[in-house]
């Protein structure tokens, strides 16, 4: 019998039998590895861990702990509702169910009948049940002449659109039980892996995401191997919306919205407006330091800018209509990202190799008309200000360049208490290169270049493909907040491409002219993602240099407000932000309002204090301070800011 050579993560070679699956090779090494096994990579791709492995084979064996694995079970557990709903309700079609970050869904077109939130209890009966039956997940190669038959008798129109598009010789469905979909995979070995169900909710969906198409059903939902991760995990989920920032922001005063003025256009607070300009006011302090220098440009453009770059073509369905003036074919476009602008400023006059690094900063607000039923508070706007910067240097300056907006980065990360993060290195989709500008040959260098700075950098990453821009690979940091979700934030790009569009040129040493290359980096990524992750990651109890009201002064009766006003003029005077609760209220009620309400210190201020010349201190959290003067007051308070930015 022919050998198949498998090697494992750790370099380690074994040699098996011709037709060894994962699940086998698992089982060989030991049979608690094997029950924990949902999937395999195999050769960089994710397999079945039931499929017959090639002869040459680097293998990687996924469980819970892996990503891929966590997909894998997730997308199964997509499968496991559809076959409860096809056997709870007649002609039921399917459109798609993927795994997303936090579990699945499916989108579901229910005919004339009315679906609820009231009918998911008894669908989670019916998986668990299912589930019981540890029916495996058999994959099948199918021709496409089949695969139309199969679902042109189950009269499901969404599956034969989705066949239509797919090449004959690549399709594959899947069967567990009693139920059949069109998929690709890749599955857990069987549905008993599947111990805790449960649905999270129901929301409207558009097939395609066209809302001139029909209009499906989609169920969200979580699964584990263990009821006890699920228990956590709904935890979590209680904690999650005690800290959402759409909540907070609102009771807080940070900000709003307003149909008058538009969806998905947050209107900024005077509380806010402060916490959006203490971090504007951080960045761009450290960016100074690190050498670069400040521009502002318009908020719209001319068409032909966007046409040079390249957005108009990659980007004109999710920008704005266009702006019509008098003048004849003339349009603008609201700006959609700000590098075609900070291109046309290098080239206002001519540049040497001396010059360069040239490093342009700017928080630039940008538009990009999502759909309604994606946006969500300040994650997902149609307006946002980016912390942008182009950085035009030499080739040769690439990789040290790269190197120090990634220490930028995580400078940042460290400064607002982000300790745990991933690196993600977002490259094209190498089966459809349609989607981007320029040549392999610079594509491949600026993939090279990214991936060494982060290896020298010391960075564990992480490989996703079709996650590039359109001109140019980037390295995108992922965050997990204080309840452990991920957000994207930091990004960094390397682009051969626009300058070449924008023919942007220096003379170099040899006095010939050159094209530089562009960098293009946000370690925020936008203002208000990054305040909606803070608010959330915090809790809304933001660090003393950052809090919009970094203390209240409560007077015991409103004879003494005249003290208070003067204590908060003379703060101000050393940059301390105080309000005064000068309510008719009882001091217990005040303070208790201060501490739902965040604020990090509060003074009380009655005869005493104003005989004395001082203040009653009380921290959140901690209690009273004791009594102090102004003066020691404003050094404990500049020693306890100092003490938070050098952690």
């Amino acid at each position: 019998m022919s050998k198949i050579n498998v090697t494992l993560p750790d370099g380690s070679l074994r040699t098996y039998p011709q037709g060894v699956t994962a699940f086998d090779v698992a089982k060989s090494i030991s049979e608690g590895l094997a029950r924990n096994v949902l999937a395999a990579e195999v050769n960089g791709e994710v397999w079945d861990s039931t499929r017959a492995l090639p002869e040459t084979t680097a293998l990687k064996l996924l469980t819970w702990n892996d990503e891929n694995g966590k997909m894998a079970f997730w997308h199964s557990s997509a499968h496991l509702l559809a076959e409860a709903l096809e056997a709870l309700y007649k002609n039921v079609k399917f459109a798609i169910g993927p795994p997303i970050e936090n579990g699945f869904y499916y989108d579901v077109d229910f005919g004339e009948k009315t679906f609820s939130s009231d009918d998911l209890p008894k669908i989670e009966k019916k998986m668990k049940e299912l589930a019981r039956q540890k029916n495996e997940f058999v994959r099948k190669e199918v021709s496409k002449a089949d695969a139309i038959a199969y679902f042109t008798e189950k009269a499901d129109p969404y599956k034969l659109e989705m066949i239509d598009a797919l090449e004959d010789g690549s399709i594959t469905f899947y069967t567990q039980g009693n139920f059949t979909d069109l998929c690709r995979g890749p599955h857990i070995p069987h549905t008993g892996t599947v111990k805790a169900v449960k649905l999270l909710s129901v929301a409207g969906a558009y097939w395609r995401g066209d809302e001139n198409r029909q209009q499906l059903t989609r169920i969200y939902g979580i699964t584990f191997p263990k009821e006890k991760e699920l228990k956590e995990y709904l935890i979590q989920v209680e904690e999650a919306k005690k800290r959402d920032h759409r909540k907070l922001g609102k009771e807080l005063e940070l900000f709003t919205f307003s149909e008058r003025v538009g969806l998905g256009l947050p209107l900024w607070l005077p509380k806010g407006t402060m916490l959006r300009e203490r971090l504007e006011q951080f960045l761009r302090k450290e960016q100074i330091k690190r050498g670069y220098d400040p521009v502002v440009t318009p908020h719209i453009g001319h068409k032909n800018l966007y046409v040079t770059s390249g957005h108009y073509e990659k980007y004109g369905e999710d920008a704005f209509q266009p702006i019509k003036t008098p003048s004849e074919d003339e349009e603008f476009f609201l700006k959609p990202m700000n590098c075609p602008h900070h291109c046309e400023i290098y080239k206002t006059k001519p540049h040497s190799y001396r010059d360069l690094p040239l490093r342009l900063a700017e928080f630039g607000t940008v538009y990009r008309y999502e759909q309604s039923g994606e946006l969500h508070g300040l994650t997902r706007v149609r307006g946002f200000t980016q912390d942008d910067a182009h950085i035009f240097c030499t080739p040769e300056q690439v990789k040290d360049e790269f190197k120090s907006v990634i220490d930028l980065v995580l400078y940042v990360f460290k400064v607002f208490g982000f300790t745990e993060y991933s690196a993600q290195v977002s490259l094209r989709d190498p089966d459809n290169k349609t989607k981007y500008v320029g040549s392999d040959e610079n594509w491949n260098l600026a993939e090279r270049q990214i991936k060494e700075a982060a290896e020298e950098k010391g960075l564990n990453t992480i490989i996703e493909y079709g996650e590039a821009a359109f001109y140019g690979p980037k390295l995108d940091f992922m965050v997990r907040d204080a309840i452990g979700r991920k957000w994207q934030l930091g990004t960094i790009q390397v682009d051969y491409n626009l300058p070449e569009r924008f023919e942007l040129e220096y003379t170099g040493s040899d006095n010939k002219p050159h094209r530089p290359v562009m960098i293009h980096r946000a370690p925020f990524g936008s203002i208000e993602r990054f305040v909606a992750i803070l608010i959330e990651s915090t809790g809304g109890n933001f660090p003393l240099w950052l809090s919009p009201d970094q203390l209240v002064v409560l007077p015991i009766s409103e004879r003494f407000n005249d003290y208070a006003k003067e204590i908060v003029q003379k703060l101000r005077q050393n940059d301390i932000r105080g309000t005064i609760d000068e309510r008719n209220e009882k001091i217990g009620r005040k303070i208790r309002d201060a501490e739902v309400g965040k604020t990090p210190y509060m003074l009380l201020v009655g005869e005493k204090e104003v005989e004395s010349n001082m203040v009653s201190v009380r921290k959140k959290g901690e209690g009273d301070l004791g009594t102090m003067s102004l003066e020691d007051f404003t050094k404990h308070f500049i020693s306890a800011v100092d003490a938070e930015l050098a952690e």
